[in-house]
């Protein structure tokens, strides 16, 4: 949805720079129509078997985006009880609701059993135990399905890698049939399903099937038992596009090779986030100032690692651009685009060919909107920035800018 026209740089068919001159920066800026096109996609590859598409709402919680996929008939995959109620408010079936993380408190799980959530994916013996209990006390049965970790290793972050042997991670690969005996024992436990989830920003197929064959296996043995797995919950992880020249498999590619794996009679859960939300956001920021130093170029904006840490945290890509035209003879600089906050660590980008942009002008950071605004903090006592959706032709201001106030509002002075 990012164009030129006319030498200025357009979302949808609004102008990013008078983005910035009415609502500010730094800013971060959503497209309504992307995050539609992308849902679409995966409901679309979805035809075939009965299902849900849980959006992975960790990477974007803001209620109007939650309330845009909750109108359109998506799911919801939540890791805290926080996210549930976020969902909860934004519109969301509660049948819709999937609840992982490997640290559900009794206050959380006993909050998603009254509001009748739809699963909980289980991670541990003991969260079984405490769901069980929760649960008998409300004199309710509790759907649940394992996270069961698949040993596989994906070609991608190490820090976003949840699959391989040794993370927190999933139920032990060796321990998962047992777990499912386990559960059959319990009065207040229905087992609905398995659930496996590899990691994120994932640019291949393989590691997708691999895992899936792997709980294949466990299906087949939990079954021998027994136990009938209903739903196939393969969690989310397919990457999208940050820099030129890489290639991502499509949701239908994705989800045609799953469904090849496992029986006909099977249903499926799949939980994107980044590929619905990442290509849809975008972090507006402003020159600030200009400087070379030790002989290298600097960019200072206003948009610092407490907006967007990815760069910082795991040395991620995002392309810059700014958001006027530079005529093609405009003298290019390699530069470092940084932010204002006190630490060697503040960038966005690094070692960047840009043309020579004039203070006051307008940089864009693309594909901020998965782990951007959801991942912002106050550091620095920096309050937190403005959200705008963009559809076609409106703004739509959708958190607004917090200030100095904001800041101590919590406090107890």
């Amino acid at each position: 949805m990012l164009e030129f026209r006319k030498g200025d740089l357009y979302i949808e068919n609004v102008k990013l720079s008078d983005v910035a001159k009415e609502y500010g920066t730094s800013t971060y800026v959503y497209s309504k129509q992307q995050i539609v096109n992308n849902f679409e996609n995966y409901k679309k590859a979805m035809t075939l078997r009965d299902g849900l598409i849980c959006f992975a709402c960790k990477t974007n919680s803001s209620g109007a985006i939650l309330k845009i996929l909750a109108d359109i008939g998506a799911g919801a995959d939540t890791t805290s009880g926080g996210e549930i109620y976020r969902c909860l408010k934004a519109g969301f079936n509660p049948s819709k609701i999937v609840y992982a993380g490997v640290g559900k408190t009794v206050e959380e799980i006993e909050y998603a059993l009254k509001n009748k959530i739809f699963m909980f994916n289980v991670e541990s013996f003991e969260e079984l135990d405490a769901i069980d209990k929760i649960a008998a006390n409300l004199k309710i049965k509790a759907n649940i399905a394992f996270r069961v970790n698949p040993y596989v290793n994906p070609d991608t972050h190490s820090y976003i890698v949840t699959g391989k042997k040794g993370t927190k991670f999933g139920i032990s690969y060796e321990d998962a049939v047992k777990a499912y005996l386990t559960a059959k024992r319990k009065k207040n436990i229905n087992i609905v399903g398995i659930h496996f989830h590899i990691g994120s920003q994932i640019l291949e197929i393989e590691s997708f099937v691999v895992a899936a064959k792997k709980i294949k296996k466990i299906v087949d043995e939990v079954e021998k038992n027994g136990i009938r797995i209903s739903y196939i919950d393969c969690g989310g992880g397919l990457g999208i596009k940050y820099e030129k020249g890489e290639k991502v498999p499509s949701p239908k590619c994705l989800i045609s090779e799953i469904f090849s794996v496992f029986d006909k009679d099977k249903k499926f859960i799949f939980e994107p986030g980044r590929s619905i939300i990442g290509n849809a956001g975008h972090l507006l920021a402003k020159v600030l100032y200009r400087k070379m130093s030790g002989g290298k170029n600097f960019f200072i904006t206003d948009a610092g690692m407490n907006d967007l840490i990815r760069p910082t945290l795991y040395n991620a890509y995002h392309e810059i651009i700014p958001v006027k035209k530079i005529n093609a003879n405009v003298k290019k600089v390699r530069s470092d685009v940084v932010g204002p906050v006190c630490e060697s660590g503040d960038f966005v980008g690094r070692n960047r060919i840009l043309p020579i942009v004039k203070q006051g002008e307008y940089l864009l950071i693309t594909c901020a909107g998965a782990y951007g605004a959801a991942m912002s903090s106050e550091y620095n006592s920096r309050p937190l920035l403005a959200e705008v959706l963009i559809d076609d032709k409106q703004t739509k201001l959708i958190r607004k800018r917090a200030n100095y106030k904001d800041l101590i509002l919590n406090e107890v002075l």
